[in-house]
């Protein structure tokens, strides 16, 4: 179970993510919601420690062998234990261009050896095994040895993907893992995640511009405006009402910002 409590980041006088609560079961697939700008990104940030919250907790007892942490009082080595088990998808990919996909992959070990070792790519013939089983699993086995550069967007987002599973997370914390792709790669990535989640029981949050995308794959949405959360259930209970109220409107600029994320074109196949 993964509980946010209260949880509250200001930038200055600029309030990002404000007084946020809800839990997530373990094993439960959500999509967050909003307009560019509702505190998304930042409140994954916050849940994987890549950012430090102003106030609030994040508690979870699913990663220290039922022990229930503060994720936000976390130090040190902590903190990375949290990272592995609190993977991360970036929108951008955040691979290195020049390395092989396998190296790619293989850097989600990272946090399961020494510095020294990493640096000098000595993986034992397990984490080899377990980087070519994800790849498999995204069907990018293939590919293991083009560097990730020679990868169209859709491909290396599978890399990344397959590089967060290596870490053997709990939970999978995905930052609007579709929106520099087109729809055949959305499709593909999205239905991954969702295979992962399934099969695998690891929670999976994801931002997600599109309503619709949240509802053809999410167990639950959580719909963020202005740093709050206004709406939490299941996709059925959104109406359009709710959804436009939600993503804002007034001046022509936001009203096509609505249209776009209310567009019922589907990801899913």
């Amino acid at each position: 179970m993964l509980k946010v409590e209260r949880l509250t980041k200001t930038f200055g006088s600029l309030v990002a993510v404000d007084n946020v609560s809800f839990e997530v079961p373990r094993g439960q697939m959500v999509g967050i919601i909003g307009r560019s700008g509702a505190g998304k990104s930042t409140l994954l940030r916050m849940i994987n420690r890549l950012a430090d919250a102003s106030s609030g907790r994040i508690l979870c007892d699913d990663v220290f062998e039922g022990e229930e942490v503060d994720v936000c009082a976390l130090t040190g080595r902590r903190v990375r234990q949290w990272r592995a088990r609190c993977a991360m998808v970036f929108q951008q990919f955040n691979l290195v261009p020049r390395l092989a996909v396998i190296s790619n992959v293989l850097m989600g070990r990272i946090s399961y050896h020494s510095t020294l070792t990493t640096l000098l790519m000595r993986f034992s013939d397990a984490d080899r095994a377990l980087a070519i089983r994800a790849l498999q699993r995204l069907d990018m086995v293939s590919h293991g040895l083009h560097r990730a550069d020679e990868l169209s967007g859709g491909q290396q987002q599978r890399v990344a993907i397959a590089r967060a599973l290596v870490q053997e997370p709990r939970i999978l914390l995905a930052d609007e893992p579709i929106a520099s792709l087109d729809l055949r790669n959305a499709t593909i990535v999205m239905d991954s995640l969702r295979r992962i989640n399934q099969e695998d029981g690891i929670t999976v949050i994801s931002n997600l511009h599109l309503l619709q995308t949240a509802r053809d794959y999410c167990d639950r949405i959580i719909g963020m405006r202005k740093g709050a959360i206004v709406f939490d259930g299941p996709p059925s209970a959104l109406t359009e009402a709710t959804a436009r109220e939600l993503y804002g409107s007034g001046g022509q600029g936001n009203e096509e910002e609505v249209e776009l994320a209310l567009s019922a074109t589907s990801t899913a196949h």
